[in-house]
């Protein structure tokens, strides 16, 4: 395979790095997921964490948002990310990118009044096993928390876990917890998890590894 390759997605197209892209270059995981980011997006202001190569920031615009935020620690995804907003001649003036660790730029965000009416919490795997399910924990409850702080009344999250030590139930408590503390009020109005052509096979539950919530903040 010379250079990258080539995909389309729901109407999108994505040039990928196979060879050395992260998980082969693209999650493809979150496919219908991010069929269902275009769904919520419309006249939306987003914000999109932990973002790579911008799926959901795609879907967001597609959707019809109005502006949206990305924000990921690697500069070099981002720019690949501003790539392929200009293979979908998407318009670029809706977009923000930012290089910046997620934990300290939700804070800041918070600090400085900002809000959102969607937000997208797709971090890395923070625990690879259950040995390191208490510190993950902490980082998940942490990103949510301050995440539902930012939300709009009325606007969704849509929070995920690709970590095979936390399992539905403790993520669910996780979000649950990060709502208390944050002081907002939030439903659960769909569960997420990865795409259809993701199956699980009946003796290995451990590859129910992704999963997801959409919650909404009430007025």
């Amino acid at each position: 395979l010379a250079g990258p390759a080539s995909i389309v997605e729901h109407s999108l197209r994505y040039e990928i790095d196979v060879l050395t892209g992260h998980k082969t270059g693209y999650y493809l995981d979150q496919a219908d997921n991010r069929a269902l980011m275009q769904t919520l997006c419309n006249g939306k202001r987003v914000l999109n964490c932990f973002c790579y190569t911008g799926g959901f920031s795609m879907a967001a615009v597609k959707g019809g948002a109005t502006n949206v935020t990305s924000v990921d620690t690697s500069g070099e995804a981002l720019v690949t990310a501003q790539k392929q907003l200009a293979l979908n001649a998407l318009d670029e003036s809706k977009c923000v990118w930012d290089a910046a660790d997620v934990f300290e730029y939700l804070r800041k965000k918070r600090d400085a009044g900002a809000q959102y009416d969607v937000i997208v919490l797709d971090p890395p795997k923070f625990a690879p096993s259950a040995a390191h399910a208490e510190k993950a924990a902490r980082a998940y409850k942490d990103i949510n928390l301050w995440a539902m702080r930012l939300l709009s009344p009325g606007g969704m999250l849509l929070t995920f876990s690709c970590s095979g030590g936390i399992d539905d139930a403790l993520f669910q408590k996780i979000v649950a917890g990060a709502a208390i503390d944050a002081h907002a009020e939030m439903k659960i109005v769909k569960k997420l998890q990865a795409s259809a052509d993701h199956p699980i096979a009946a003796n290995f539950p451990e590859g129910h590894y992704l999963k997801g919530l959409m919650l909404v903040k009430n007025l």
